[in-house]
């Protein structure tokens, strides 16, 4: 009868697992790759070779579960139990020589160099679909965005006039003081009687203006005044409106963060560079 252990041997530097099948009950060699092939690989090939493989796992000598994307190289490292079906395997892989400093950088290069290609054969794929889910993304924002932006350039436009209507007010108000002034000094009283009425009102121009400082913690600059005035009109309309600003700003945000994300994952596709790469230059 065939043995039921589970042996390890290296031929020609790489690890074969040798185990009987349950359903077949025969020895099957399996070579693996151990700086590419993950145990939950190696599983999938074991069950793809016998059907009637329902559960196959890898535990620690603790008892722990060992991950499907461990490297079968970290595997076959230390012992090990491999569990089919409802029968435990207890695996000992046989302990390697050590390899000279000059070998064993050479190797390194090797897995670095396997690591590379994989990565290159694989990053396109990885790419057009991280690309094709932003541009999913985009779509989806703008058109959340879309009856947003109608509403904001509505109440853009009316905080807008209304800041103007009040400019053109203060105009006038000014000019109507100007004329008041100019009539009260050349035709119903002398400059000697209007002169401390006209000091009193720019004593009192300087404290409103102090008095806005004080207040708003800024000089009173014209176009900053008319800028603070139409966010106050605009945050009263939105209000009325039920027009959600930090909504807003938040969809604005992840628009902007999506088309950034989707100019740096395109710059390499084209220059056929790693998006490793970028990272390291941020």
């Amino acid at each position: 009868l065939p043995s039921p252990e589970v042996t390890i041997n290296y031929r020609h530097g790489l690890p074969v697992i040798t185990l009987t099948l349950p359903t077949r009950s025969e020895r099957c060699r399996f070579t693996v790759k151990p700086v590419v092939t993950t145990v939950g690989t190696f599983l999938q090939d074991v069950q793809r070779e016998d059907k009637g493989i329902e559960r196959a796992e890898v535990f620690a000598t603790d008892g722990s579960k060992v991950s499907d994307a461990t490297l079968m190289e970290v595997l076959l490292m230390n012992d090990f139990k491999l569990v089919i079906n409802n029968t435990a395997y207890s695996v000992s892989p046989p302990v390697k020589d050590k390899l000279s400093s000059e070998h064993a950088t050479e190797m390194e290069d090797i897995k670095s160099l396997v690591h590379r290609l994989f990565v290159a054969l694989h990053l396109e794929d990885h790419q057009i679909r991280k690309e094709r889910e932003l541009l999913q993304k985009l779509d989806h924002l703008k058109e959340e965005l879309l009856p947003l932006e109608q509403m904001k350039a509505r109440i853009t436009d009316s905080a807008n006039a209304k800041t103007s209507r009040l400019l053109w007010v203060g105009l006038a108000l000014m000019s109507t003081q100007g004329g008041a002034l100019a009539w009260l000094t050349w035709w119903v009283y002398s400059w000697d009687i209007m002169e401390p009425v006209t000091y009193f009102i720019t004593y009192g121009s300087a404290m409103a203006f102090y008095a806005y400082f004080v207040l708003t913690k800024q000089d009173y600059i014209y176009p900053d005044a008319k800028d603070r005035q139409f966010l106050h009109y605009f945050y009263r309309k939105s209000k009325t409106q039920h027009f959600n600003v930090e909504r807003y700003n938040k969809l604005k945000e992840d628009l902007a963060e999506a088309e950034e994300s989707l100019r740096r994952l395109r710059q390499p596709l084209h220059l056929r560079l790693p998006i490793q790469e970028i990272n390291d230059k941020d």
